[in-house]
């Protein structure tokens, strides 16, 4: 089993790219990938302090894009797992170790997510139904009170996440691939330039495989949630969404009502 990783970086603080290499370096990951967006290149040092990472200064077209680079280098190279990971994910190395170990035994599965905590041990709830245009409606712009019945829906938080289940859709801030299974539904699909790429590879994956949430393994994920804060991301987010429900339907989703009735059946 050969594992490969790799961190798509934009102007990250240079400490913070250390804490998730060194982490990567102990674990079995062979290679580490860091594709830089930055435009310079201030953060090549800090990755040469580790032998077994490589940096790759590449035009900002996305956070998919940027991803690809590498996994075209995994799948040419005959790995058989590549890690997609956020350079603000903590996770023991041990637990990456687990989790690949899993997905060599168990070859169903096309992707793997762990447990993922907030930055003050709060549970994030990184997997979810496959959205509605007014699922995510109603969670970027409307306060939280308003459909809350509606958001712990989408979120899954009726399901019980202390075991292991097949979700449909797995946020893009820690995506365990086989490659096996990318080499049959394809890459990032680099018309997103942010936030929808993982919902779109989430579910190509799903179709043919088992996409599993792993609570057997814990990261912590300090998310900015730069779309929340800043109204050029905003604009970015919404833009693409736009694009998303453009390629898989608005109201009609014929594969989107099929992947989330299973989880919906027991509430």
């Amino acid at each position: 089993m050969r594992l490969a990783a790799s961190i798509v970086t934009f102007r990250t603080p240079p400490q913070e790219l250390r804490q998730a290499l060194a982490t990567l370096s102990e674990s079995c990951a062979e290679r580490i990938t860091v594709v830089d967006h930055s435009g310079n290149d201030d953060l090549a040092p800090t990755v040469a302090q580790y032998p077994r990472a490589e940096y790759i200064r590449h035009e900002n077209r996305g956070y998919g894009s940027g991803h690809n680079v590498a996994l075209r280098q995994s799948l040419a190279d005959g790995f058989d797992i590549h890690l997609v990971i956020n350079s603000d994910v903590e996770i023991a190395p041990a637990d990456i170790d687990r989790m690949a170990g899993y997905m060599d035994v168990n070859t169903d599965i096309g992707a793997l997510h762990p447990r993922m905590l907030n930055s003050d041990g709060s549970p994030q709830y990184t997997v979810r139904l496959i959205p509605t245009p007014l699922d995510l409606i109603l969670r970027r712009f409307l306060p939280k009170w308003i459909a809350r019945r509606r958001r712990q829906r989408y979120e899954l938080r009726h399901i019980d996440h202390t075991r292991p289940f097949n979700a449909p859709y797995m946020q893009g801030s820690f995506m365990m691939m086989s490659c096996d299974a990318l080499r049959r539904v394809g890459l990032f699909d680099e018309r997103f330039f942010l936030y929808p790429e993982d919902i779109d590879m989430s579910r190509r994956l799903h179709r043919e495989s088992t996409t599993l949430y792993y609570p057997y393994a814990t990261a912590v994920h300090h998310h900015r949630a730069a779309s929340y804060h800043n109204l050029r991301m905003l604009g970015i987010h919404v833009v693409n969404m736009i694009r998303y429900f453009n390629k898989w339907g608005w109201i009609s989703d014929d594969e989107r009502r099929r992947f989330n009735a299973p989880l919906l059946k027991n509430r």
